[in-house]
């Protein structure tokens, strides 16, 4: 599959999306009072810590697809070029 230089960037847009939203939500979950109503923290903090690594994960693997297709943009114009020499 080749992706377009829009797709990429959005792609990229939304990796840093996921990457500057979520760590400001943990910290909110962690000064939350419902998060530390046990010892070890409470389910509502996991739970909250879960979700937060599946989505920054997700956001990264975007990311990486997004500067992959990028990338493969740019290769494919630069062996264009080489194939345009005499």
């Amino acid at each position: 599959m080749v992706l377009s230089r829009r797709w990429s960037l959005l792609l990229i847009v939304v990796a840093l999306w996921s990457w500057l939203i979520w760590p400001r939500f943990l910290l909110a979950i962690w000064d939350d009072e419902r998060s530390w109503t046990s010892a070890h923290g409470s389910a509502f903090f996991w739970i909250h810590v879960l979700l937060i690594t599946v989505s920054l994960l997700f956001g990264t693997a975007v990311g990486v697809l997004g500067v992959r297709g990028i990338r493969g943009i740019r290769s494919r114009s630069v062996s264009a070029s080489d194939d345009d020499a005499p």
